[in-house]
């Protein structure tokens, strides 16, 4: 395998928003974001992932852009951006863009464009249907709920919008769009940044006549394009959300050649968790035995041909310490383990803000607390189909993605010292408990536990670049893995309960061990305790 940067990397997804406000406004901005690097790089990270940063009338927190080159100015200034670049720089510290290409804001000039007239030149940027017997052209759904047609009064016909009717879908079989798209990559590119998160980027090569929205046939020779045309012969760190990716696809993505992307964000275990068939609000219960073997599939199926990326969290998910550990009683111990069991893994690690401190999901008590979109959306559908309000309460509690939107909790203060103003999104109420500064200096934190993860990584090939191999793949309560590369072995056993459970390895340690991580004062022969995870590197 050819060794890239990026494989030893660990990346920071940054919410701006909600990261930390300078100014008082109860806005994050990226001033706040460059006041924070020092605590970025203690913790280790040397990749920075920034949700949108860009202009948008914020219908969907930013991923609806109306200016691609500039900055919104409840962030900052363009100035700002091109100071945290270079300030991250210095720190060593890479900035990852969020590239939203699948669509733009109805307010980005563009559209405004599009839709004045039929035969205006910017009209074909958009995906315009005649309706088909007085009602929608076909029965294409939303992700945010209703039909993915808006009709437009102005010109007499519907334009494609697969997520909010504010977001608009670029018509990609448009050679103009793709290189206005080229155009500003290239310009964050000259800007000195390290590479792109895409978003929904499995979108882009959508067939609307046969109703293909995902991994349409054009996808691949897009990507491949848009490598050629910007990122192609730069040494960019490029990921690409796609939900609907399987090993077969994400080789194409990651493939070795160095045509497409770096790696995908694939979500097939996000999924364990809500009953087959239905939508992520049905809720179930999660089977141990599912989740090794889909994050094992996924950490053999490249063959040294293609790379993985590594995740728990993100700004569209709920936070893992609540959904797959115990945020109660358990809290420190089993956010300690699932990072263990994460970073013991092949591929490029991502943590999401608050992450590394254990912050858990909200339960506001009021609906109107809440500010995402997707779930207001869902709430008055499932309303108005029958469901209790305390039954939908009890999914939003669950999965909803304001659970990943509260502010970032930096100390017992005032709103966790994110803001002295009031926060555009109430704070966690366990924010005087749950607060970097209660852990930074805590060598028993779980911050600190997040850092020697990193430190490890850096520091051991094994971790790199070892095969895997998943042990006691039917056991009901235990997931551990071997990791090998030469004469090194990595073993990894964690406990994914809150009971006493006992093991036995299927070979000796012999005494081998050159160091182990724990996320216990010390380890017992054959006995795992409540979310216990251990670590050992064997010489």
């Amino acid at each position: 395998m050819n060794r890239k940067w990026w494989h030893r990397s660990v990346v920071y997804q940054i919410y701006p928003r909600s990261f930390y406000d300078s100014n008082g406004d109860g806005i994050g901005d990226l001033r706040g974001i460059i006041e924070k690097l020092d605590y970025l790089s203690d913790l280790g990270i040397d990749v920075v992932w920034l949700s949108p940063v860009f202009p948008s009338p914020n219908d969907d927190n930013g991923y609806d852009i109306s200016d691609y080159k500039n900055i919104m100015e409840e962030f900052g200034t363009l100035k700002d951006m091109e100071e945290l670049l270079v300030k991250a720089n210095h720190k060593n510290i890479k900035i990852l863009m969020d590239l939203v290409a699948n669509h733009t804001s109805d307010e980005h000039q563009w559209f405004i464009e599009s839709r004045k007239s039929k035969d205006n030149p910017y009209r074909d940027y958009y995906i315009w249907r005649d309706a088909v017997d007085g009602k929608e052209p076909n029965d294409l759904g939303s992700v945010f709920s209703g039909s993915a047609w808006e009709w437009d009064e102005i010109t007499g016909q519907y334009y494609l919008h697969l997520f909010s009717k504010k977001q608009p879908d670029l018509n990609w079989e448009n050679p103009k769009v793709r290189q206005e798209v080229y155009d500003f990559m290239n310009f964050w590119i000259e800007k000195g940044i390290g590479g792109f998160r895409m978003d929904v980027i499995e979108l882009i090569g959508k067939e609307i006549n046969k109703k293909i929205t995902s991994n349409g046939p054009m996808l691949h020779p897009y990507i491949k394009e848009m490598n050629q045309n910007t990122f192609g012969d730069k040494d960019l760190l490029t990921v690409g959300e796609c939900w609907g990716a399987t090993p077969e696809t994400a080789k194409l993505y990651s493939n070795s050649d160095g045509s497409e992307l770096s790696m995908v964000f694939q979500f097939e275990h996000i999924s364990l968790d809500q009953i087959p068939g239905k939508d992520k609000w049905d809720l179930k219960v999660l089977d141990l035995v599912d989740l090794k073997r889909v994050l094992s599939k996924w950490q053999t199926c490249f063959d040294n041909n293609g790379w993985n990326s590594l995740f728990w969290n993100n700004h569209d998910l709920p936070r893992i310490v609540s959904r797959w550990g115990n945020d109660q009683e358990y809290r420190v111990e089993s956010a300690k383990m699932l990072a263990t069991l994460l970073h013991g893994m092949k591929g490029t690690p991502y943590i999401y803000q608050g992450e590394e401190l254990g912050m858990t999901n909200v339960r506001f008590s009021d609906l109107s607390d809440y500010m995402d979109i997707e779930t207001l959306n869902m709430y008055r559908e499932r309303f108005n189909q029958g469901y209790s309000h305390e039954e939908i309460m009890e999914s939003i509690y669950a999965k909803g993605r304001d659970n990943a939107r509260t502010p970032m909790q930096w100390t017992a203060e005032l709103n966790g010292g994110f803001s002295a103003g009031t926060p555009w999104i109430g704070v966690n109420p366990n924010y005087k408990m749950i607060n970097a500064k209660n852990q930074v200096n805590n060598e028993n934190s779980i911050f600190s536990h997040y850092k020697k993860l990193i430190c490890l990584r850096r520091e051991n090939d094994v971790i790199v670049y070892g095969d895997f191999e998943l042990l006691f793949p039917n056991d009901e309560n235990i997931f551990a893995y071997t990791r090998t590369l030469g004469q090194h072995k990595l073993v990894v056993i964690c406990n994914f309960y809150g009971k006493n459970t006992p093991y036995k390895l299927p070979y000796e340690l012999n005494g081998k061990k050159a160091w182990e991580l724990s996320n216990y004062d010390d380890c017992r022969e054959n006995l795992l305790r409540p979310y216990e995870g251990i670590m050992y590197l064997l010489a």
